[in-house]
Protein backbone atom coordinates (compact mmCIF):
# COMPACT_ATOMS: atom_id res chain seq x y z
CA UNK A 1 0.00 0.00 0.00
CA UNK A 2 1.33 3.43 -0.94
CA UNK A 3 0.08 6.63 0.70
CA UNK A 4 0.78 10.28 -0.06
CA UNK A 5 1.10 12.23 3.19
CA UNK A 6 0.72 16.00 3.26
CA UNK A 7 2.16 17.67 6.34
CA UNK A 8 4.12 20.67 5.21
CA UNK A 9 5.06 22.60 8.36
CA UNK A 10 6.03 23.70 10.95
CA UNK A 11 9.03 21.89 12.41
CA UNK A 12 7.14 20.82 15.52
CA UNK A 13 4.11 19.70 13.49
CA UNK A 14 6.32 17.61 11.21
CA UNK A 15 7.97 15.92 14.19
CA UNK A 16 4.56 15.29 15.80
CA UNK A 17 3.57 13.20 12.77
CA UNK A 18 6.33 10.60 13.17
CA UNK A 19 4.63 8.38 15.81
CA UNK A 20 1.61 7.99 13.50
CA UNK A 21 3.91 6.64 10.79
CA UNK A 22 5.30 4.16 13.28
CA UNK A 23 1.78 3.02 14.22
CA UNK A 24 0.90 2.54 10.55
CA UNK A 25 4.08 0.58 9.80
CA UNK A 26 3.42 -1.77 12.70
CA UNK A 27 -0.20 -2.33 11.66
CA UNK A 28 0.54 -2.62 7.92
CA UNK A 29 4.18 -3.76 7.45
CA UNK A 30 4.03 -3.31 3.66
CA UNK A 31 2.86 0.32 3.79
CA UNK A 32 5.04 3.00 2.21
CA UNK A 33 4.67 6.78 2.39
CA UNK A 34 5.68 9.66 0.18
CA UNK A 35 5.68 12.88 2.20
CA UNK A 36 4.99 16.42 0.95
CA UNK A 37 6.81 18.85 3.27
CA UNK A 38 8.20 22.39 3.22
CA UNK A 39 11.64 22.48 1.63
CA UNK A 40 13.25 23.73 4.85
CA UNK A 41 12.15 20.60 6.74
CA UNK A 42 12.76 18.04 3.99
CA UNK A 43 15.56 16.31 5.91
CA UNK A 44 13.28 15.14 8.73
CA UNK A 45 10.97 12.64 6.92
CA UNK A 46 14.08 10.89 5.53
CA UNK A 47 14.87 9.72 9.05
CA UNK A 48 11.76 7.50 9.29
CA UNK A 49 11.90 3.97 7.82
CA UNK A 50 8.32 4.11 6.47
CA UNK A 51 9.08 7.04 4.12
CA UNK A 52 10.24 6.35 0.56
CA UNK A 53 10.17 9.73 -1.16
CA UNK A 54 10.26 13.22 0.29
CA UNK A 55 8.59 15.75 -1.99
CA UNK A 56 9.60 19.32 -1.10
CA UNK A 57 7.09 22.11 -1.45
CA UNK A 58 7.78 25.84 -1.10
CA UNK A 59 4.44 27.36 -0.14
CA UNK A 60 6.06 29.96 2.11
CA UNK A 61 8.34 31.15 -0.66
CA UNK A 62 5.72 30.83 -3.40
CA UNK A 63 3.28 33.04 -1.50
CA UNK A 64 5.77 35.88 -1.56
CA UNK A 65 6.39 35.63 -5.33
CA UNK A 66 3.33 33.95 -6.93
CA UNK A 67 3.90 35.31 -10.44
CA UNK A 68 7.55 34.26 -10.44
CA UNK A 69 6.54 30.83 -9.16
CA UNK A 70 4.08 30.40 -12.01
CA UNK A 71 6.48 31.61 -14.68
CA UNK A 72 9.38 29.51 -13.40
CA UNK A 73 7.35 26.32 -13.69
CA UNK A 74 7.95 25.33 -10.06
CA UNK A 75 4.26 24.87 -9.34
CA UNK A 76 3.74 22.85 -12.53
CA UNK A 77 6.74 20.64 -11.76
CA UNK A 78 5.50 20.01 -8.22
CA UNK A 79 2.00 19.03 -9.38
CA UNK A 80 3.47 16.76 -12.06
CA UNK A 81 5.65 15.00 -9.50
CA UNK A 82 2.90 14.26 -6.97
CA UNK A 83 0.60 12.95 -9.69
CA UNK A 84 3.09 10.73 -11.51
CA UNK A 85 3.05 8.12 -8.73
CA UNK A 86 0.03 5.86 -8.17
CA UNK A 87 -1.31 6.09 -4.63
CA UNK A 88 -3.95 4.14 -2.78
CA UNK A 89 -4.77 7.02 -0.44
CA UNK A 90 -3.93 10.67 0.26
CA UNK A 91 -3.82 11.88 3.88
CA UNK A 92 -3.80 15.58 4.68
CA UNK A 93 -2.59 15.64 8.28
CA UNK A 94 -2.33 19.46 8.36
CA UNK A 95 -5.96 20.50 8.22
CA UNK A 96 -5.30 23.90 6.65
CA UNK A 97 -6.55 25.42 3.42
CA UNK A 98 -2.99 25.58 2.05
CA UNK A 99 -2.50 21.82 2.58
CA UNK A 100 -6.01 20.88 1.40
CA UNK A 101 -5.38 22.79 -1.84
CA UNK A 102 -2.51 20.41 -2.62
CA UNK A 103 -4.95 17.45 -2.64
CA UNK A 104 -6.85 18.69 -5.70
CA UNK A 105 -6.90 16.45 -8.75
CA UNK A 106 -6.35 13.05 -7.14
CA UNK A 107 -8.60 10.20 -8.28
CA UNK A 108 -7.99 8.18 -5.10
CA UNK A 109 -9.70 8.93 -1.77
CA UNK A 110 -8.43 11.97 0.11
CA UNK A 111 -8.69 11.82 3.91
CA UNK A 112 -8.38 14.61 6.46
CA UNK A 113 -9.87 16.16 9.56
CA UNK A 114 -13.59 17.00 9.40
CA UNK A 115 -15.07 20.45 9.96
CA UNK A 116 -15.16 20.07 13.75
CA UNK A 117 -11.57 18.81 13.88
CA UNK A 118 -9.58 20.79 11.29
CA UNK A 119 -7.63 23.87 12.29
CA UNK A 120 -9.27 25.63 9.34
CA UNK A 121 -12.76 24.09 8.91
CA UNK A 122 -12.98 25.06 5.22
CA UNK A 123 -10.20 22.57 4.49
CA UNK A 124 -12.58 19.67 5.21
CA UNK A 125 -14.56 20.36 2.01
CA UNK A 126 -11.61 19.12 -0.05
CA UNK A 127 -11.71 15.62 1.48
CA UNK A 128 -13.60 12.54 0.34
CA UNK A 129 -13.46 11.10 3.86
CA UNK A 130 -13.49 13.81 6.53
CA UNK A 131 -12.70 12.25 9.91
CA UNK A 132 -13.67 13.45 13.36
CA UNK A 133 -10.83 13.60 15.89
CA UNK A 134 -11.44 15.37 19.23
CA UNK A 135 -9.49 18.60 19.50
CA UNK A 136 -9.01 18.53 23.28
CA UNK A 137 -5.86 16.40 23.22
CA UNK A 138 -2.22 16.57 22.26
CA UNK A 139 -1.32 17.05 18.59
CA UNK A 140 0.61 13.76 18.52
CA UNK A 141 -2.49 11.83 19.59
CA UNK A 142 -4.71 13.67 17.10
CA UNK A 143 -2.51 12.66 14.18
CA UNK A 144 -2.25 9.08 15.45
CA UNK A 145 -6.05 8.84 15.58
CA UNK A 146 -6.41 10.36 12.11
CA UNK A 147 -4.04 7.75 10.64
CA UNK A 148 -5.73 4.86 12.46
CA UNK A 149 -9.16 5.80 11.12
CA UNK A 150 -7.86 6.65 7.65
CA UNK A 151 -6.02 3.32 7.30
CA UNK A 152 -8.59 1.32 9.30
CA UNK A 153 -6.45 -0.26 12.00
CA UNK A 154 -6.92 -0.38 15.76
CA UNK A 155 -4.96 2.34 17.50
CA UNK A 156 -2.37 0.87 19.88
CA UNK A 157 -2.93 1.81 23.50
CA UNK A 158 0.69 2.89 23.88
CA UNK A 159 2.02 5.84 21.93
CA UNK A 160 3.99 4.84 18.88
CA UNK A 161 7.68 5.60 19.12
CA UNK A 162 9.08 8.28 16.86
CA UNK A 163 11.35 5.69 15.20
CA UNK A 164 14.24 8.11 15.13
CA UNK A 165 17.48 6.35 16.00
CA UNK A 166 19.40 8.59 18.39
CA UNK A 167 22.58 6.56 17.95
CA UNK A 168 22.51 6.95 14.16
CA UNK A 169 22.02 10.70 14.26
CA UNK A 170 24.46 11.43 17.09
CA UNK A 171 27.69 13.02 15.94
CA UNK A 172 30.58 10.54 15.77
CA UNK A 173 33.06 12.18 18.10
CA UNK A 174 34.45 11.68 21.57
CA UNK A 175 33.22 14.37 23.90
CA UNK A 176 32.39 14.89 27.56
CA UNK A 177 28.69 15.14 28.49
CA UNK A 178 27.16 18.48 27.52
CA UNK A 179 23.93 20.43 27.77
CA UNK A 180 22.52 21.99 24.60
CA UNK A 181 20.81 25.40 24.66
CA UNK A 182 17.95 25.61 22.11
CA UNK A 183 17.38 29.34 22.42
CA UNK A 184 15.95 30.31 19.01
CA UNK A 185 12.22 30.75 18.49
CA UNK A 186 9.72 32.90 16.61
CA UNK A 187 7.53 35.20 18.72
CA UNK A 188 9.31 37.88 20.77
CA UNK A 189 7.31 36.76 23.82
CA UNK A 190 8.62 33.17 23.54
CA UNK A 191 12.22 34.27 24.02
CA UNK A 192 13.75 33.66 27.43
CA UNK A 193 15.90 36.75 28.16
CA UNK A 194 19.49 36.36 27.04
CA UNK A 195 20.66 37.55 30.47
CA UNK A 196 18.87 34.52 31.94
CA UNK A 197 20.55 32.21 29.41
CA UNK A 198 23.88 33.78 30.39
CA UNK A 199 23.19 33.24 34.10
CA UNK A 200 22.33 29.58 33.47
CA UNK A 201 25.50 29.10 31.42
CA UNK A 202 27.57 30.61 34.24
CA UNK A 203 26.00 28.32 36.84
CA UNK A 204 26.53 25.21 34.72
CA UNK A 205 30.13 26.24 34.01
CA UNK A 206 30.79 26.66 37.73
CA UNK A 207 29.69 23.03 38.18
CA UNK A 208 31.99 21.84 35.39
CA UNK A 209 29.14 21.07 32.97
CA UNK A 210 29.86 21.79 29.30
CA UNK A 211 27.33 23.75 27.24
CA UNK A 212 26.90 23.90 23.47
CA UNK A 213 24.86 26.53 21.64
CA UNK A 214 23.63 26.16 18.05
CA UNK A 215 22.24 29.05 16.02
CA UNK A 216 20.47 29.58 12.71
CA UNK A 217 20.38 33.34 12.08
CA UNK A 218 22.52 36.42 12.66
CA UNK A 219 20.40 37.39 15.66
CA UNK A 220 20.75 33.92 17.18
CA UNK A 221 24.50 33.90 16.54
CA UNK A 222 24.84 37.22 18.36
CA UNK A 223 22.84 35.88 21.31
CA UNK A 224 24.93 32.69 21.40
CA UNK A 225 28.17 34.66 21.64
CA UNK A 226 26.72 36.88 24.38
CA UNK A 227 25.83 33.77 26.40
CA UNK A 228 29.23 32.15 25.87
CA UNK A 229 31.60 35.11 26.18
CA UNK A 230 34.47 34.38 28.56
CA UNK A 231 33.14 30.98 29.63
CA UNK A 232 35.57 28.21 28.55
CA UNK A 233 33.00 25.49 29.23
CA UNK A 234 30.56 27.04 26.71
CA UNK A 235 30.95 26.44 22.96
CA UNK A 236 29.18 28.30 20.17
CA UNK A 237 28.72 25.80 17.35
CA UNK A 238 29.16 26.63 13.67
CA UNK A 239 26.01 27.09 11.62
CA UNK A 240 24.41 23.67 11.00
CA UNK A 241 21.57 22.26 8.92
CA UNK A 242 18.71 20.43 10.62
CA UNK A 243 20.50 17.08 10.42
CA UNK A 244 23.58 18.65 12.01
CA UNK A 245 21.53 20.16 14.84
CA UNK A 246 19.76 16.83 15.28
CA UNK A 247 23.17 15.20 15.69
CA UNK A 248 24.09 17.68 18.41
CA UNK A 249 20.75 17.07 20.16
CA UNK A 250 21.16 13.30 19.89
CA UNK A 251 24.59 13.50 21.52
CA UNK A 252 23.52 15.77 24.40
CA UNK A 253 23.04 14.68 27.97
CA UNK A 254 20.07 17.08 28.16
CA UNK A 255 18.69 20.22 26.53
CA UNK A 256 17.11 23.46 27.66
CA UNK A 257 14.69 24.87 25.09
CA UNK A 258 12.17 27.62 24.61
CA UNK A 259 8.94 26.84 22.76
CA UNK A 260 10.59 25.80 19.49
CA UNK A 261 10.47 22.96 17.00
CA UNK A 262 13.94 21.87 18.05
CA UNK A 263 12.54 21.12 21.50
CA UNK A 264 10.09 18.71 19.87
CA UNK A 265 13.01 17.17 18.01
CA UNK A 266 14.76 16.57 21.35
CA UNK A 267 11.65 14.71 22.55
CA UNK A 268 11.58 12.70 19.33
CA UNK A 269 15.18 11.66 19.92
CA UNK A 270 14.39 10.71 23.53
CA UNK A 271 16.78 13.35 24.88
CA UNK A 272 15.77 14.81 28.28
CA UNK A 273 14.78 18.44 27.94
CA UNK A 274 13.50 21.32 30.05
CA UNK A 275 11.14 23.32 27.82
CA UNK A 276 10.23 26.88 28.84
CA UNK A 277 6.70 28.08 28.13
CA UNK A 278 5.57 31.69 28.44
CA UNK A 279 2.79 32.93 26.14
CA UNK A 280 1.80 29.37 25.21
CA UNK A 281 0.78 26.40 27.33
CA UNK A 282 2.16 22.89 26.73
CA UNK A 283 -1.09 20.93 27.09
CA UNK A 284 -1.84 20.31 23.39
CA UNK A 285 1.47 21.09 21.71
CA UNK A 286 4.15 20.66 24.36
CA UNK A 287 7.26 18.53 23.91
CA UNK A 288 5.90 14.98 24.05
CA UNK A 289 7.85 12.01 25.32
CA UNK A 290 9.93 10.61 28.15
CA UNK A 291 12.17 12.92 30.15
CA UNK A 292 10.35 16.07 29.02
CA UNK A 293 9.88 18.73 31.70
CA UNK A 294 7.47 21.59 30.99
CA UNK A 295 8.40 24.68 32.97
CA UNK A 296 5.69 27.33 32.69
CA UNK A 297 6.44 30.95 33.51
CA UNK A 298 4.43 32.56 36.29
CA UNK A 299 2.95 36.04 35.96
CA UNK A 300 -0.12 37.80 34.51
CA UNK A 301 0.98 37.61 30.86
CA UNK A 302 1.73 33.87 30.81
CA UNK A 303 -0.51 31.64 28.72
CA UNK A 304 -2.32 34.51 26.98
CA UNK A 305 -1.03 33.66 23.51
CA UNK A 306 0.21 37.20 22.92
CA UNK A 307 3.17 37.41 20.54
CA UNK A 308 4.74 40.47 22.13
CA UNK A 309 3.90 40.75 25.84
CA UNK A 310 6.93 39.69 27.95
CA UNK A 311 6.28 36.57 30.02
CA UNK A 312 9.55 35.46 31.55
CA UNK A 313 10.36 38.19 34.06
CA UNK A 314 9.67 35.83 36.97
CA UNK A 315 11.39 32.72 35.58
CA UNK A 316 15.08 32.83 36.46
CA UNK A 317 18.12 30.64 35.89
CA UNK A 318 17.87 29.15 39.38
CA UNK A 319 14.44 27.68 38.66
CA UNK A 320 15.55 26.28 35.33
CA UNK A 321 18.69 24.77 36.86
CA UNK A 322 16.57 23.11 39.56
CA UNK A 323 14.42 21.50 36.85
CA UNK A 324 17.46 20.52 34.79
CA UNK A 325 19.55 19.00 37.58
CA UNK A 326 17.54 15.73 37.92
CA UNK A 327 17.91 15.14 34.17
CA UNK A 328 21.69 15.19 34.56
CA UNK A 329 21.84 12.87 37.58
CA UNK A 330 22.44 9.17 36.72
CA UNK A 331 21.11 7.62 39.92
CA UNK A 332 17.90 5.62 39.99
CA UNK A 333 16.52 7.92 42.68
CA UNK A 334 17.08 10.97 40.53
CA UNK A 335 15.55 9.24 37.48
CA UNK A 336 12.47 8.41 39.56
CA UNK A 337 12.21 12.03 40.68
CA UNK A 338 12.48 13.12 37.05
CA UNK A 339 9.63 10.81 36.00
CA UNK A 340 7.45 12.16 38.78
CA UNK A 341 8.23 15.72 37.74
CA UNK A 342 7.33 15.04 34.12
CA UNK A 343 4.02 13.47 35.05
CA UNK A 344 3.23 16.43 37.32
CA UNK A 345 4.13 18.94 34.62
CA UNK A 346 2.10 17.15 31.93
CA UNK A 347 -0.90 17.03 34.25
CA UNK A 348 -0.47 20.72 34.99
CA UNK A 349 -0.27 21.52 31.25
Amino acid sequence: MRVLLIKTSSLGDVVHTLPALTDALRAIPSIRFDWVVEEGFAEIPCWHPAVDQVIPVAIRRWRKHPLQTWRSGEWHDFKKRIHQQKYDLVIDAQGLLKSAWLTRGFKVPVVGFNRQSAREPIASYFYDRPIFVPREQHAVERVRQLFAQALRYALPKQIGEYSLHRERLAIAEQHPPYVLFLHGTTWPSKHWPQTAWRALAEQLSEQGIAVRIPWGSAEEEQRAHFIAEGLPQVTVLPRLNITGVAGQIAGAQACVAVDTGLGHLAAALDVPCVSLYGPTLPGRVGAYGQGQVHLCAPGPNAGLGDRNLPCFDQLGAEQVLAALRPLLAPTAQDQQSDTQQVVHDKDAG
